[in-house]
């Protein structure tokens, strides 16, 4: 896959296509309160006034689990049998001085995966739409040699 190739699964979550693609958030101008995604509104003081900011790239791993089962659908996409599924990390990450993001991982082995490790935003494809165009979707990767 190129950097600009498939359409986002949300467009309001992250730039795609893009050079330097990133998830977007919001920061209040009366708290500095970090969101994701964007809001119109401040969750910490209930001001107005947010100033849509793209997120930092890099992170790292507050917290995490593997997704053992099949999830329920929706909002689960992906294989509808127990045969095909595959498990899959999902974990938060500290995106130092902004926000905590919720995101599957590239990683499911919970011998490779560790509180604190670095991150790094990625971005793949997570289904084929009716149309037959990828669609992509954002992970977090731990970052090698860190």
């Amino acid at each position: 896959m190129t950097k600009n190739s498939g359409v986002s699964i949300d467009k309001t979550l992250f730039d795609w296509p893009s050079d330097s693609p990133h998830l977007k958030g919001s920061k209040c101008s009366d708290c500095e309160a970090v969101t994701f995604p964007t809001q119109d509104g401040c969750p910490r003081c209930c001001g107005t006034n947010m100033e849509k900011i793209p997120l930092n790239t890099k992170g790292t791993l507050w917290s995490w689990t593997v997704q053992g089962f099949l999830p329920k659908s929706p909002p689960y996409a992906g294989p509808e049998t127990l045969e095909n599924f595959k498990p899959y990390g999902v974990g938060y990450i500290e995106l130092d001085g902004q926000v905590r993001v919720e995101s599957r991982l590239t990683e499911s082995d919970p011998e490779k995966l560790e509180i604190g490790m670095p991150m790094e935003l990625v971005f793949h494809k997570f289904i084929e739409d009716e149309e037959g165009n990828d669609v992509i979707a954002f992970a977090f990767a731990p970052i090698d040699g860190e």
